[in-house]
């Protein structure tokens, strides 16, 4: 199986003493396994944060059936086998078909590669005539009948339900912005992809603050979050002066923050990338396979309510990306871009690749900075500190903006916390031009209680004080 890709360049900053971390489990393969299908599909940061929470809510509902006390999210007790049939084999078992289930539903463009594992792992994947594999179908079938009728609309392709329709005109990236309705809102970018195709993405998702929550508090607490500044107002000219400033004097060090975080297409997205940053936990740490299991199904669920949550502040606002605001107020005059040119405002680009110069939906919250303190506090909380210890190479002229100029020497990053780590992944989008301050820091706001009413949803299941 292919090698993480986060994991190449990435290593754990871990004593010396320490002993080489135990071979995956059961967990951590079909974890693999889910984000080597992420990074050939297209599906966008919320929905891959959302088949996350799917597949590694399956496998927890079916270790479940196999624990003295913990009841599964959608059926409780009822798949309670007895205690001499709590085994390793059987968990291991029942959490490969209902994972295998649940990734075929999500990826079925990935059916070879997930029966391949299934083979590999020495389960037949048409077979479910045992007892640990009927329990694996049982329970994934159950959150699947659920999840289907979410609010995501899967079914039907994920398309948007609410009828969502931009009041500006799409600008084209490679001429001068033309004319605006509505500096405040947010507005279409047409370019051309890496596929060489003109292009122009509509809204992703603009339905999906609408999608059912795992802790049943995701869309209140988004309702809760200050609004995004309004053309007219001086908060709007102050966010984007500095990132006219910030973009204008980056370092290779900020670039290399802004590419290591970047997560856009064929890559593990923001979800994912929080996923194999858990891996490193686990192998830190040596979990077992029932600690995994329940990590994974905290993390994931919190990141799923991250997207929800954070979606929903983006389509309520439906506000002005960097290049729109930035563009609009410095038309005709000159400023400083991250290449060391002056240019005219009206043709200023943020530092992201030209085939993806900004995702498409609205900017206020940074869906990065949600996702990521929401991670970083379930895993604040499942490990009992805050201390992660991680680092990062960014290799010389890795750069995607700048391949072969930046960085012009390895950058290293290191992250003594999780909270950190996710503050960085905040920032970066800022050293980006894609988000501003306000964006990003109410996304962290957010991002953290998000997390905190997941940990305490999923550890109620874990404990059995769950209904």
């Amino acid at each position: 199986m292919k090698v993480p890709s986060l994991l190449i360049a990435a290593t754990m900053l871990v004593p010396t003493h320490a002993a080489t971390p135990p071979p995956p489990n059961m967990a951590l393969r079909w974890n693999d396994a889910l984000l080597q299908s992420v990074r050939t599909g297209t599906l966008g940061p919320p929905h891959v944060a959302r088949a996350l929470a799917i597949m590694h809510t399956c496998a927890y509902d079916a270790w479940a059936a196999y624990d003295t006390v913990a009841v599964g999210t959608r059926l409780g007790a009822s798949l309670r086998r007895p205690p001499a049939e709590h085994t390793r084999a059987n968990r291991n078992e029942a959490i490969s078909y209902a994972a295998h289930a649940a990734a075929v539903d999500l990826y079925p463009a990935g059916r070879a590669s997930f029966d391949a594992l299934m083979r590999e792992l020495g389960y037949d994947p048409a077979d479910t005539s045992s007892t640990p594999a009927g329990i694996g179908a049982r329970a994934c079938s159950a959150v699947l009948t659920y999840r289907h009728s979410d609010g995501s609309n899967q079914l039907g392709g994920y398309a948007d339900t609410t009828g969502y329709q931009p009041v500006n005109a799409p600008m084209k990236v490679s001429q001068p912005l033309a004319a605006l309705n509505d500096p405040s809102r947010w507005q279409p970018l047409t370019f051309v992809n890496k596929a060489g195709v003109e292009v122009t993405p509509p809204f992703l998702a603009p339905h999906w603050g609408g999608v059912a929550s795992f802790s049943g508090q995701a869309r209140d607490l988004a309702d809760a979050v200050p609004r995004a500044a309004l053309y007219g107002s001086a908060e709007y000219q102050q966010q984007a002066a500095e990132i006219v400033q910030t973009t204008g004097a980056l370092t290779d060090r900020h670039k290399a923050i802004s590419g290591y975080w970047s997560d856009g297409p064929s890559s593990e997205t923001p979800p994912g990338h929080w996923s194999l940053l858990a891996r490193m936990v686990s192998q830190r740490d040596r979990h077992t396979l029932d600690q995994d299991v329940k990590m994974y199904f905290a993390l994931s669920n919190a990141v799923m309510d991250a997207g929800i949550a954070s979606w929903e502040t983006k389509r309520d606002n439906d506000s002005a990306r960097p290049i729109t605001a930035i563009r609009h107020l410095y038309k005709g005059t000159t400023i400083r871009t991250w290449d060391g040119r002056d240019i005219d405002g009206a043709t200023w680009t943020p530092y992201q690749p030209s085939t993806f110069p900004t995702p498409p939906f609205g900017e206020h919250v940074s869906g990065h900075s949600t996702f990521s303190a929401a991670a970083a506090r379930v895993l604040k909380r499942f490990t009992g500190s805050d201390y992660f210890g991680a680092s990062a190479v960014v290799a010389k002229g890795s750069s995607t903006v700048e391949p072969g100029v930046s960085p012009a020497q390895d950058v290293t990053l290191r992250w003594h916390t999780f909270t950190e780590a996710a503050d960085q992944a905040g920032q970066s989008r800022r050293y980006g031009g894609i988000h501003f301050r306000d964006g990003d820091l109410r996304g962290r706001a957010l991002g953290a209680e998000v997390g905190q009413a997941a940990w305490d949803r999923a550890s109620a299941y874990w404990t059995g004080a769950a209904s």
